[in-house]
């Protein structure tokens, strides 16, 4: 037996007990003749005691201990006469009679506390070493809760858990896909799922009516902080619903997660905005509501005044930041340095102060009079110490920009705290966008979303107009997960890959599987896919999702620990026919 007991779990009532515990040497301190030494595993700290008068070759013994080193011990639980009330364990420590060392350890290349000094590519190149970090392990064990909760809550309601599988058809769904060479079928490919989107509806069809699935998908996209090349969703549709149905129920998973993980209780229901509202008052598809500062539009009141920016310009959009007359010239140089970045994309910037005097400070004073520039603030509800930012442009660009700039104020002003969780319910987005260099339509979520019933006369005559029946719940602005009731009739999915561009034999190419299986009688259904990676992070108030995930690919999609991607041999690359590429 390697162990009686974790190092997190004895307490002041195991005192006298004869113990046994394992683990990886934390630190250790010599004070002349007592040598204190920290074992560590993913349960806790255990303090263990070595004498050097009791047993000298003992101490001497576990002076040569090094970091990480591997040992088990053998003692008695005595009472710590200098308690550590910041640990579980900090009122007793063990008395070493016997030490073993079961396996040394070089020198780690960082140190593994709490705070350590490794940067990023240093501890993703020895991941295996960083995940012994508590604040790292913190975050896997929350990830493994909000998995555990998420299948409680689902099977209480009768959902069952189906696999679907990893090697499938290459399908146009959005981004590109991963593909594997076939060594049976010399020349042909499998692809790796984006997303189980078509199995999930055929399970549908074939009378399981609530699935769902943790499961693993596959995005050949440019990463950033909340993108990995490898995402785990919970996946579920359901069968015989209608979008209320589904909000509901899922609705009430977030409210479980939320409340069994976090202590988190959400009054009432979420809130519910349309995207073109969405659009309108935060230039995000996900706003972040946990703070104000919602556009207003200046178009009217700032055009024609002889001001060229506002007049040649689309729109004229102003946010207010309360409380911030304070900011000093070069601050507000920063700022318009900041949106003119090519990240953002901004031309410039134009503030309003409103004074505590009442008097008003702007950067285009001399186009504006006092009383013009008083209407802006009366406009934007702004109040003396209150400070106004205003971009101009292009419409969506111009949304775009402002929605970044509010974001970076949130920041910057302390209005974005992680441990406040605003959701809200985005619904009725655009069944389609257009795209201005393929000069065509494509599916804003999918092409098996359904319009909206109202819509279905515009599908010819005016097809951005059309809505679709889908919906994103969004938190903190993060877009936590999205979904649609899906079309679920033939006829209507023909008229749908005809409207996305499809030739009747591209469609069945392509979706063929999917079209005969609507002919056996597919019922109404809709489902929903929440992101597990985001999720968690959002839950554990971060913004990237790679230390929720064991073993995270770097922002050029390598994984630096294990080498990955590398290149094949001649010999496996002839087996697949593929020797060419050698």
């Amino acid at each position: 037996m390697y162990r009686s007991h974790t190092n997190g779990e004895l307490r002041i009532e195991n005192i006298n007990q004869k113990v046994t515990l394992s683990g990886w040497m934390q630190r250790s301190r010599d004070l002349g003749g007592m040598t204190f030494v920290d074992l560590r595993d993913r349960y806790g700290i255990t303090q263990l005691v070595f004498n050097l008068d009791e047993n000298t070759d003992l101490c001497m013994q576990a002076r040569k201990l090094g970091r990480e080193f591997v040992i088990q011990v053998e003692g008695i639980v005595v009472e710590r006469s200098s308690k550590n009330k910041n640990i579980p364990t900090g009122e007793i420590e063990i008395k070493i009679e016997k030490l073993t060392v079961l396996n040394a350890a070089k020198t780690p290349p960082f140190i593994i506390e709490d705070e350590t000094d490794g940067g990023e590519e240093i501890r993703a190149q020895y991941r295996y070493l960083d995940l012994r970090r508590n604040p790292v392990q913190e975050k896997l064990k929350l990830r493994n809760k909000v998995a555990l909760e998420t299948r409680k809550y689902l099977d209480f309601l009768d959902f069952l858990d189906v696999e679907t599988p990893y090697l499938i058809k290459s399908t146009p769904e959005g981004a590109r896909d991963f593909v594997v060479p076939s060594r049976m079928n010399q020349g042909e490919f499998y692809a790796l799922p984006q997303s189980p989107q078509t199995f999930k509806q055929l399970l549908m069809v074939s009378g399981f009516d609530r699935y769902y699935q943790i499961v693993k998908c596959f995005r050949d996209e440019d990463l950033r902080a909340d993108r990995q090349p490898e995402f785990t969703q919970i996946d579920c549709e359901m069968a015989f619903v209608e979008q209320e149905d589904i909000l509901q129920t899922f609705e009430g998973l977030i409210k479980h997660l939320f409340q069994a993980v976090r202590g988190v209780n959400f009054d009432g229901a979420f809130p519910r905005m349309t995207y073109a509202k969405a659009m309108e008052k935060y230039g995000s598809d996900k706003p972040d509501i946990r703070f104000g500062m919602e556009f207003v539009d200046f178009t009217e009141l700032t055009q024609n005044k002889g001001f060229k920016v506002f007049d040649d310009s689309e729109v004229v959009l102003a946010i207010n930041a309360q409380d911030c007359s304070e900011y000093t010239r070069k601050q507000l140089d920063e700022l318009i340095e900041w949106v003119k970045r090519p990240q953002i994309g901004a031309k410039g910037m134009i503030y309003l102060k409103c004074n505590s005097d009442g008097t008003f400070k702007s950067s285009v004073d001399k186009f504006y009079s006092t009383k013009e520039l008083a209407l802006w603030a009366e406009k934007a509800n702004a109040k003396a110490g209150d400070l106004l930012f205003l971009l101009s442009g292009d419409l969506e660009k111009t949304r775009k920009q402002m929605g970044e700039l509010r974001l970076h104020l949130g920041n910057e002003l302390g209005l974005r705290n992680p441990n406040v969780f605003k959701p809200l319910w985005v619904l009725d987005f655009p069944l389609l966008e257009w795209d201005e260099e393929n000069n065509r339509y494509h599916a804003m979520h999918h092409p098996f979303t359904s319009p909206k019933p109202e819509d279905f006369h515009l599908i010819y005559t005016e097809p951005g107009k059309v809505r679709a029946n889908a919906y994103d719940l969004a938190m903190n602005g993060v877009e936590l997960g999205g979904g649609s009731i899906r079309i679920h009739d033939r006829d209507l999915q023909a008229q749908m890959f005809d409207l996305l561009g499809f030739t009747k034999d591209e469609a069945q190419d392509q979706f063929g599987f999917l079209m005969n299986a609507f002919e056996y009688g597919a019922p109404p259904h809709g489902g929903l896919a929440f992101g597990l990676d985001r999720l968690v992070a959002t839950m554990g108030g971060s913004d990237s999702i790679r230390d929720y995930i064991a073993f995270p690919k770097n922002n050029r999609g390598r994984d630096v620990m294990i080498d990955a991607p590398s290149l094949l041999s001649k010999e496996q690359l002839k087996e697949l026919n593929m020797n060419t590429l050698s």
